[in-house]
């Protein structure tokens, strides 16, 4: 197996100063890499070539790591179907493409878990991503992202092009979005507790039945498997990036509600939508391939995430509710 020498290469990081990007490029500058280019929407539309074009002829990258993305919850997703699917898209096609005129000598894309077919055995195979379609609240986000490893793998094919693809599951972590309207499950639920502390409720309600489950990584975690991958895979076959370990929200609820001192009741409104029922990986390729094992358990990674979030927020829990916690 070629090991690629990151410290010597020019990096490029898309969506680097977001939740997982700003890991990664953490964890290549303790690496060692200093050549690291982090583009800003607001300098940078990545949705609109004109802009790709001026960012490789700016920055001039030799590895690309894709981490860009237009993501939410189940709500965000159902509310922005159009743009989840054209930005998502259109962001990575072109990028992709880029990359490919340019010469890039790796480039690295970010898939996602939703990209698996509603039902698919437990653990999830990544031989299973094509058969059948994915859940429907997410389905848009999933499919165009998935389509980035058609690309990929058909770029690899006639031009050569070393792209690879990897599929993280739920990530968690500190600098995780918290804003109601558009987080995911474990944010969502952390702010609702510590915010149902801080007012004294008696209950919180959420979505769902609570029987779906999921599995989690924690961000840093997920950061050390991209760069894992980035210096040692080269293959054409996406690969799962996550922990093996899967939970139920209902148990997760709980898991939260004990860390923040919620003693309150939980009220599960069933009419909302639950998302796919259950969400487990088979994450042994990663091991095989490059490996990565995740090694931050649960438990640690929510102490540590509501940590950062009480800090961040000022250890105040009167902030304003919006939408109720979301699956993603």
């Amino acid at each position: 197996m070629s090991i690629l020498d990151l410290k010597s290469k020019r990096i490029l990081i898309s969506g680097g100063a977001g939740f997982l990007g700003s890991h990664i490029v953490e964890r290549l500058r303790a690496a060692g890499c200093r050549d690291i280019a982090v583009p800003r929407r607001r300098d940078f539309d990545l949705t609109r070539a004109d802009a790709i074009e001026r960012l490789f002829a700016e920055h001039r990258p030799r590895v690309v790591i894709h981490a860009a993305a237009t993501v939410g919850g189940i709500g965000a997703n159902q509310s922005n179907p159009g743009r989840f699917f054209y930005e998502n898209a259109i962001m990575g096609i072109q990028l992709i493409e880029a990359c490919r005129r340019h010469g890039v000598e790796k480039t690295v894309v970010l898939g996602t878990i939703c990209a698996y077919p509603k039902f698919t055995p437990v653990p999830f195979r990544e031989d299973a991503l094509w058969n059948g379609y994915p859940e429907e609240t997410n389905a848009p986000y999933g499919i165009a992202k998935k389509a980035l490893l058609v690309q990929c793998q058909a770029y690899r094919a006639q031009y050569g092009m070393n792209a690879i693809f990897l599929l993280p599951v739920n990530l968690y972590g500190p600098r995780d979005n918290f804003d109601l309207e558009s987080s995911h499950v474990i944010p969502a639920l952390i702010r609702k507790c510590l915010e149902a502390v801080g007012r004294g409720d008696e209950a919180i309600t959420l979505w769902g039945d609570g029987s779906p489950t999921r599995e989690f990584l924690y961000v840093e975690d997920a950061a050390e498997a991209v760069v894992a991958a980035a210096e040692r895979y080269d293959g054409a076959d996406p690969v799962n990036i996550g922990s093996g370990r899967e939970i139920s929200i209902r148990h997760l609820a709980e898991k939260i509600a004990a860390l923040a001192g919620f003693t309150g009741r939980m009220v599960w409104d069933a009419h909302k939508p639950n998302g796919q029922p259950r969400r487990c990986l088979d994450v042994s390729r990663a091991e095989r391939e490059f490996g990565f094992r995740a090694h931050t358990n649960l438990d640690a990674g929510l102490r540590a995430t509501m940590d950062w979030y009480r800090s961040f927020a000022g250890l105040s829990t009167g902030l304003v509710s919006g939408e109720e916690p979301k699956l993603r």
